[in-house]
């Protein structure tokens, strides 16, 4: 969880029979870290925590490259298999299950794509970082946008403007005299829906799964009050409450590592799919 909710919890001194104040549970302020520079620009950020692990996740990515393929070999080490075998695992089920063999071409864009949003959605549970850069909708967003021009490009490029268009908005096979209403939805569906939803669903599990983290984390906290003003009985009762809390927060660490791992390969997947659609044109 983020370091804000473990001071305010210290700070207010608030815990499960005592006699402070209440639990409060942690909100969206865990989103909005206050930036260390602020340029005063308009639409910009500043320097934030964000930006940091951006950073930290790009070089988590180039380090991994280079020390699993800075010595490869005809018989790979250790390293290289590992990263072997993710080349192999993105090309045998998404790659060439989308787009055929003519997919091997972006084969390294879709690799690396799922290793930096994985590295990013990892932010989240790395301790002293504790915040996934995806929990910000600004960068599924370019990540997005990134992937819905080149699914542009690459449909006009092999089929022309026109024949482009015409295949996201009219399905084959469509009598004329529904069309006046299908186009519409298409031009919805595709042009509108489709890049949102990309971005929103990588967006909103992990602020939702880092959300749930905090949650865990703090009423953990709340509820450890070995020294409770109401006897040794309360004070062992409410070890016992944040040990199952602390179980609870181990427990859905382990499966939001897992989501974080799906989320980076359903990412990558619908991008090859768009892809693959965009080279075959009608649909």
């Amino acid at each position: 969880m983020s370091a804000d909710v473990y001071s305010a919890a210290a700070d207010e001194g608030c815990h499960i029979f005592g006699t402070g104040c209440g639990f409060e549970a942690p909100g969206t302020e865990l989103f909005f870290p206050k930036p260390w520079v602020d340029f005063g620009l308009p639409g910009t950020a500043g320097i934030t925590k964000y930006l940091l692990l951006l950073v930290v996740a790009f070089l988590v990515v180039a380090a991994f490259w280079y020390f699993t393929t800075r010595r490869s070999k005809v018989v790979p080490g250790r390293g290289q298999s590992m990263a072997e075998l993710l080349v192999f695992f993105i090309r045998d089920n998404i790659t060439r299950t989308t787009m055929g063999k003519e997919g091997d071409k972006f084969l390294p864009l879709m690799v690396t794509l799922f290793l930096f949003i994985f590295s990013m959605n990892v932010m989240g549970i790395i301790p002293g970082l504790q915040l996934p850069v995806t929990s910000r909708l600004t960068f599924p967003v370019v990540l997005a946008l990134a992937v819905f021009l080149l699914w542009n490009t690459i449909g006009i490029r092999r089929h022309g403007f026109g024949g482009h268009v015409r295949a996201r908005l009219v399905p084959s096979g469509v009598p004329v005299w529904i069309l006046p209403v299908v186009v519409p939805i298409e031009a919805l569906s595709n042009f509108i829906i489709r890049p949102l939803t990309h971005s929103v669903r990588l967006f909103a599990t992990m602020f939702a799964g880092h959300l749930l983290l905090a949650l865990f984390a703090a009423a953990g906290w709340y509820m450890f009050n070995p020294t409770s003003p109401m006897g040794p009985l309360f004070g062992a009762i409410s070890v016992g409450y944040s040990g199952l809390a602390l179980v609870g927060f181990l427990v859905f660490t382990a499966f939001e590592l897992f989501i974080m791992a799906v989320q980076a390969y359903v990412f990558v997947l619908l991008a090859s799919i768009y892809i693959g659609e965009a080279m075959e044109g009608a649909h």
